[in-house]
């Protein structure tokens, strides 16, 4: 009898965290073995067509990872029975381009082998080819991922961090996830590639203080070329400006180097070199570029089986845009 038990209690756990070791780095070896090779035709011809393809990716991947988990509940279109976590107003300017570069590689899998390859398991894979191509580092990414069933805007808030947030509120939505304050900055990295639009920093450099236009921590001359890039922001919300003026479309480790000088764009990009929990990252960073490779492989691998749903908790979807199951 306590055998039976201590068997009931064993197998218990084991169910409990089986969802990472459920996942394999040869998931579709057999079931779609060209898998690889279409997910890389179809995200380099994307990525050459649109080359903010790479950070919109990126960007797309931590909204879905960090709202019940590396499922594709990101990618699901809202219904008039149903607003999804799209279409949240902190995913509002999810740039299109990582949307398409998921439809693109979702209609050559199924073509190839339909109803096998998951849109989570495209997501996170799109997302580490997309990064090795700008010049990121690589990582290994298992697989097996099913998507999940659940998609709603409520909730998004409180789980995603806002370039407006106080450092502490940050720190703390990525402690919740699991992730470090050092892990938090090195993810933070993926800035040095991709845009901030203008209405996300125009009360920092336009309407800061009644004493300062601007917020002190940015670069003078830098503000002032903000100010008249996004001049008539308010007309045209799409204004924006790359996150990493120097290198603007290479993953390295610039965007860290531009900060003590001033050069963030967001808020947070100030907080990050402000606070004295984050800016012993930042400045190593800045120094060693292959530290914040490794590191940012490192917290890309972890990010990527963050919540992940395997087995029943989830399905293969047939379009990313939908559940299978339309009325869900």
């Amino acid at each position: 009898m306590e055998f039976s038990l201590f068997t009931f209690i064993l197998c218990f756990l084991i169910l409990l965290h089986s969802s990472e070791s459920s996942l394999s780095l040869r998931y579709y070896s057999k079931s779609c073995p060209r898998f690889e090779q279409i997910m890389q035709d179809t995200i380099t011809n994307k990525q050459i067509t649109s080359p903010t393809t790479a950070a919109a990716t990126l960007r797309l991947f931590l909204h879905d990872c960090f709202v019940t988990g590396c499922d594709g509940s990101v990618l699901i279109t809202s219904t008039p029975f149903n607003k999804a976590e799209r279409d949240s107003d902190i995913n509002l300017s999810l740039p299109g381009d990582g949307f398409d570069a998921i439809v693109r590689a979702k209609t050559a899998l199924e073509l190839a082998c339909p109803g096998v390859v998951s849109c989570a398991d495209i997501l996170a894979v799109a997302a580490r080819d997309l990064l090795t191509m700008v010049g990121g580092p690589y990582y290994s990414v298992p697989l097996g991922r099913r998507d999940g069933l659940v998609s709603k805007s409520s909730a998004v808030e409180g789980n995603l961090p806002r370039p407006t947030m106080p450092m502490d509120q940050i720190i703390e939505i990525f402690s919740r996830n699991g992730f470090s304050v050092q892990e938090m900055v090195a993810l933070s990295g993926a800035h040095t590639i991709g845009l901030s639009h203008c209405n996300e920093f125009s009360i920092e450099i336009y309407n800061f203080s009644k004493a300062q236009t601007f917020d002190p921590s940015y670069n003078p001359r830098f503000a002032m070329a903000l100010q008249s890039a996004c001049a008539g922001f308010q007309k045209n919300p799409t204004l924006s400006v790359f996150n990493d003026i120097m290198t603007p479309n290479k993953f390295d480790n610039m965007y860290f180097q531009n900060l003590p000088k001033g050069l963030g764009v967001l808020a947070s990009d100030h907080g990050l070199i402000n606070d004295p929990r984050t800016r012993p990252f930042v400045e190593m960073y800045g120094r060693d570029q292959d530290a914040f490779f490794r590191a940012f492989a490192g917290a890309m691998q972890k990010l990527s089986v963050l919540g992940v749903k395997v087995g029943s908790n989830g399905e293969i979807r047939r379009r990313c845009d939908a559940f299978n199951n339309f009325s869900s």
